[in-house]
């Protein structure tokens, strides 16, 4: 295969043939070369460590380059070449550090530096220079804009690293700025996307940089009058009561936490508070929660790429209610039968992947955490029964109801429910992440 100047050979256990300056020389050019080069081949991570072959993460597989090991001098300098002088001196003494890199006309990266067996190591992720619209992402658009459009509360985007939420909540925020006149204050760790002032003005501050601390940041947001507040991510008890504080009090709040579907992300906000306090947490959060997208990216069919799934939770009065009385398990019958709103279970948009063959079966039994549902909804595909898929040993040969032509016409169409038990005869979920 080939891309660009670049070649992968699987008959070199997949390595990726590309000359690069010697970097014992010209570390810096050495370094720029290598991540133009993962912007060239579409790759997501660099990674790079001392005493390894820098391998760059394409379309989810890890392929080395065609270049030798690094011994742990050439790996320091490629990597400080990056760094500034402050953030060489806070890796050095903290072991650890999250900061940003720009090779302007190319590519924004997001950069993690750390220690391993002593030795540094570097995970340099690719950020898009260009902020991708819904359409563009093949996301379902009308329910995007309809979720970005709600004034006040909480939006939280969810999903294991590496799963496209910054994408998302990039292209979320970027419609907001474009559709409204209002005051954007995002506060990241560290600022990926870059939002140029459009209809809204954008206030960028990134932790480290800009701020201490996500607390330290939100305890001064509201005096910046604020309209639209992101939080990179919601990692404690403290960010998280400030979040639903600041949906309480008016203000449209997006946010992303490290959860696999709509009613894992609800139960570990309510569980990171003391049990005394969960009661209060299910009231406040019944009423400002708005909607969750827990999303992961899929190998597609033709491994030319990936491709997301999502699944939607729109909060309505059931919803609402439920988060209240503490029936949260009640909530994915809700997503189940509410696609006319726009909301779709994960096993439903891994449904429609496979129906339009972008991902295979396999793919989608896979990365499904009610696997036995799925295949009763799969069943109804025609070339399912032909495909040998190892789910577990209970395979049960239920049926889905198809929808007709008219029902996709209008857009109205009901995705295929499980036929028995309740909850369609599904376990309940499972952490995937």
């Amino acid at each position: 295969m080939t891309e660009g100047n670049a070649r992968i050979s699987a008959g070199d256990g997949g390595r990726i043939d590309k000359p690069v300056t010697e970097a014992a020389k010209q570390p810096s050019l050495a370094m720029n070369q290598v991540l133009t080069f993962m912007v060239s081949l579409k790759g997501s991570d660099l990674h790079l460590s001392a005493d390894a072959v820098p391998r760059i993460r394409v379309h989810g597989d890890m392929m080395p380059l065609s270049m030798p090991p690094l011994d742990s001098g050439i790996a320091k300098k490629m990597i400080y070449s990056i760094l500034s002088e402050e953030q060489q001196k806070k890796l050095e003494d903290d072991k650890d550090l999250d900061s940003s890199y720009e090779i302007p006309g190319v590519s924004r990266f997001r950069v993690n530096v750390c220690y391993q067996r002593g030795r540094l190591r570097a995970t340099v992720r690719t950020i898009p220079a260009e902020i991708k619209s819904f359409q563009d992402l093949k996301m379902e658009a009308p329910v995007f804009e309809k979720i970005c459009r709600i004034p006040k509360g909480m939006i939280l985007v969810t999903g294991a690293t590496g799963s496209g939420k910054s994408t998302t909540l990039a292209a979320m925020i970027d419609f907001v700025n474009r559709s409204r006149k209002s005051h954007i204050v995002t506060i990241e760790d560290p600022i990926e996307f870059v939002h140029q002032d459009k209809n809204c003005m954008v206030t960028q501050r990134e932790i480290g940089a800009d701020t201490r601390t996500f607390a330290s940041a939100l305890k001064h947001v509201l005096r910046q009058d604020p309209d639209i507040v992101l939080i990179g991510e919601m990692r404690d008890q403290e960010t998280v009561q400030v979040g639903l504080e600041l949906a309480e009090t008016g203000h449209l709040t997006f946010a992303t936490l490290h959860t696999a579907d709509a009613i894992q992300t609800i139960n570990r906000i309510i569980d990171i508070f003391p049990p005394e306090q969960q009661p209060q947490i299910r009231t406040q959060l019944g009423f400002v929660l708005e909607a969750v997208v827990c999303q992961q990216l899929l190998k597609t069919r033709d491994g030319k790429g990936r491709v997301v799934a999502q699944e939607i939770l729109i909060a309505n009065q059931s919803v609402r209610a439920n988060i209240r009385s503490d029936k949260i398990h009640q909530i994915y019958s809700t997503i189940q039968t509410s696609n006319q709103t726009g909301m779709k279970t994960m096993n439903q948009s891994l449904f429609e992947l496979t129906e339009k063959g972008l991902i295979d079966p396999e793919t989608a039994l896979k990365n499904s955490s009610r696997a036995e549902e799925l295949e009763k909804m799969l069943r109804e595909l025609s070339d399912f029964d032909t495909m040998e898929i190892e789910t577990g040993p209970d395979k049960d040969q239920g049926q889905g109801a198809k929808p007709n032509a008219e029902d996709r016409k209008k857009g109205t169409e009901k995705h295929p429910q499980p036929v028995s038990g309740a909850n369609g005869g599904a376990k309940a979920p499972s952490p995937k992440w």
